[in-house]
């Protein structure tokens, strides 16, 4: 039976799938530091700033985490495949703030900032369900548990701030411009997840050497997600929930210890 279990163990058990899945986590994480290490330089929010650049310090803990992980097990990162970068997917589609944009010493406006905090908003409500799943297939897993739940809980407090944000925002008055971005950036998102699920599966079938049949029905179930997502399942990520998430401040909380200790034993040769 093909279950995400089933699925995830297969690629978790080989180290060649594995060293592929977290090389593709790490560069979309150590991606999503720097940027949000740039953003927080450049945000004139004294507020926002510090909450933006813990964001960015979270990225970059996961990114090495994953590196950590290939660690444990003898292995290096290897080339990610341009169609699996999810990241530079959506920049390309002018989703998020640019690169180009990021590097030049230039304040923030707000649209910058409303551009920045719908990007994170939706690509954050996507990866705390990816991570929601990890947790639930190896939340207690020997060599992975720790290092799931601390990363699910993370990406539920980025969520929650983008939210948080947005939120505030909307009730300034940035409320229409908040709501079209939000549907235009779910609907890049929907397509890209779409592309990038189908070619690393493609990339783990040869890995893993499935047969024809398992990649095809594996394919069908990724359209079909994107269907769903398309007629219906993008409007989860398209809208505001009011009063805001219970999760407050996500961003300006203490952490529990257990980050730290995540870090050191993942990163342990």
């Amino acid at each position: 039976m093909l279950t995400a279990t089933s699925l995830l163990g297969e690629i978790r058990d080989d180290d060649r799938s594995y060293q592929l899945f977290c090389s593709i986590a790490m560069q979309d994480e150590s991606q999503g530091g720097w940027e949000n290490a740039r953003i927080a330089e450049l945000v004139p929010d004294p507020v926002l700033a510090p909450k933006i650049a813990r964001h960015g310090m979270d990225e970059d803990k996961h990114g090495r985490i994953f590196r950590g992980l290939l660690r444990k097990r003898g292995l290096d990162p290897v080339e990610v495949p341009p169609e699996t970068d999810y990241t530079t997917l959506l920049e390309q589609q002018g989703i998020g703030l640019a690169h180009d944009r990021l590097r030049r010493q230039e304040p923030l406006t707000d649209h910058d900032v409303l551009v920045y905090l719908v990007h994170s908003r939706v690509t954050e409500q996507r990866a705390a369900e990816q991570m929601r799943l990890l947790r639930k297939v190896f939340g207690d897993d020997s060599e992975l548990g720790r290092a799931v739940r601390m990363i699910c809980a993370d990406e539920n407090n980025h969520l929650a701030y983008c939210h948080e944000e947005l939120l505030r925002l909307s009730a300034q008055g940035h409320r229409a411009e908040i709501k079209e971005l939000l549907r235009t950036t779910a609907l890049a998102e929907i397509r890209t997840y779409r592309a990038v699920s189908l070619a690393v599966m493609g990339h783990m079938g040869r890995i893993l050497r499935w047969p024809r049949w398992k990649q095809a029905v594996l394919a069908m179930g990724v359209n079909a997600v994107y269907v769903y997502e398309r007629l219906l399942g993008h409007r989860r990520m398209a809208v505001l929930k009011t009063p805001p998430p219970e999760l407050r401040n996500a961003m300006g909380r203490e952490r529990p210890t257990e980050a730290t200790s995540v870090v050191d034993s993942s990163t342990t040769a």
